[in-house]
């Protein structure tokens, strides 16, 4: 399934690569926004990014402006958002209430960095003084702002809080460029430097169903964890997200992940609930439905069990490798991307790394024993036979058990 974000690059006062906006796109088509509800704009622009696209390959390093309507930024999204990434754009619709400048206040004090976008100084707005405080940017339209209203905000910003940058967006013309140059603006957005890029990606199609069912375990006071892992093992789409998760938050570590319930503990029960809520909310919205994926969702599920199940009975202590092996060794096929390409986005062991890659590991000849199965590759599977110490009894048994774990999914 092919998703899209909009992405406009924004210049410093030497013409250099400052940030990014990152913008909701439906399509490539048109580069212009279609109506979409303002808060699941915002939530499909994180969730690509963070997922399916990954910062690092949409950014390169550098930090993206990201719309904020006034319900996600009451919410606690941020405690699972990197501030490192990530320039928090308040709407211009959003309300200036002492509710809302509090929450700014807290927002940043996590770390984060605040702008307003597409501002305009309004009447009877006694708060501006202790907003302007923990404001990093203000953005002036120069497309649809007067020239009077964009001098009122350039006299009191440049004048009463050198702390915050100007940014002129909407910038369509070298005059206009040259005169919020000449005026004391120090960034850049706009046409007159490049239209917004539309990057385009694959994302994994979701069941929602399993989202409700580990929403519903993790409401309970004490989650049973080994029935949370047992869940999210049953969906690609949501093994995957987890472990990109990972990679991309503050839980990064240096140790590689080996199994679904160590990525578990490592993000933590409290992070998880949020970022399910966020990715149930999102798909509640979208027609659903696992189109020509489903096929290759139940393989990659399918051989994920029949590693586990053989690991198990071989007597490997670290069957759940087996089974990330089992999950992720379609994964190429489902993101239409080269598998080394999102290997690298994903903190596997370099065991699971190896083996899905075609190396020479001890994971090796289990994954082999599987493929060799699901082709009915019979000669394949009697060299494996022995290697493996595995019966012809034992391996009908792990094929019927796998595929009867796997018929129990229930696809929306």
């Amino acid at each position: 399934m092919e998703i899209f974000i909009g992405r406009q690059p924004i210049f410093d006062v030497e013409e250099k690569l400052f940030a990014y906006e990152l913008l909701y796109r439906s399509g490539t088509e048109k580069n212009e926004f279609v109506a979409v509800d303002s808060d699941m704009a915002t939530v499909e622009v994180l969730i690509n990014s963070f997922f399916s696209i990954g910062f690092d390959e949409l950014a390169s390093g550098k930090p993206c402006f990201i719309n904020f309507t006034e319900t996600l930024l009451m919410s606690d999204i941020f405690e699972s958002l990197s501030p490192k990434e990530i320039v928090v754009e308040v709407l211009e619709d959003v309300p200036i209430t002492e509710k809302v400048v509090r929450r700014i206040e807290e927002i940043r004090n996590m770390g984060f960095r605040i702008a307003l976008d597409d501002f305009v100084l309004q009447d009877n707005v006694n708060l501006y003084d202790r907003l302007f405080r923990y404001m990093n940017y203000i953005k002036v339209d120069f497309l649809l702002s007067t020239e009077a209203e964009r001098n009122e905000i350039e006299q009191k910003v440049l004048t009463k809080y050198p702390h915050i940058t100007l940014l002129a967006e909407k910038v369509e013309t070298r005059a206009q460029y040259m005169e919020a140059k000449s005026i004391g603006y120090q960034l850049f957005q706009g046409y007159y430097f490049k239209q917004p890029q539309i990057i385009k990606g694959t994302e994994i199609p979701t069941n929602l169903m399993q989202y409700y069912q580990v929403i519903a375990l993790l409401k309970s006071e004490e989650p049973d964890i080994d029935e949370l892992v047992n869940q999210i093992e049953h969906d690609v789409a949501l093994s995957f997200k987890l472990l990109k998760l990972i990679n991309t938050s503050s839980k990064r570590t240096k140790k590689k992940i080996r199994s679904i319930k160590q990525a578990i503990l490592l993000l933590g029960l409290t992070d998880l609930q949020k970022w399910v809520y966020i990715l149930a909310y999102r798909e509640s919205g979208r027609k659903k439905g696992m189109d020509v994926y489903e096929e290759l969702m139940k393989s990659s599920l399918c051989r994920a069990k029949l590693c586990e199940l053989m690991a198990k009975r071989i007597g490997y202590r670290n069957y759940s490798e087996y089974f990330l092996v089992g999950m992720f060794s379609l994964i190429d096929a489902l993101l239409e991307k080269p598998m080394n390409d999102i290997l690298t986005q994903l903190p596997l062991s370099n065991e699971i790394v190896g083996t899905i890659s075609g190396a020479k590991t001890e994971l090796s000849a289990i994954l082999q024993m599987t493929i060799a199965l699901e082709k009915q590759d019979w000669e394949t599977v009697e060299s494996l036979k022995g290697e493996l110490d595995l019966s012809s009894e034992d391996l009908f048994e792990f094929v019927q058990n796998a595929n009867k774990w796997t018929s129990n999914l229930q696809l929306v």
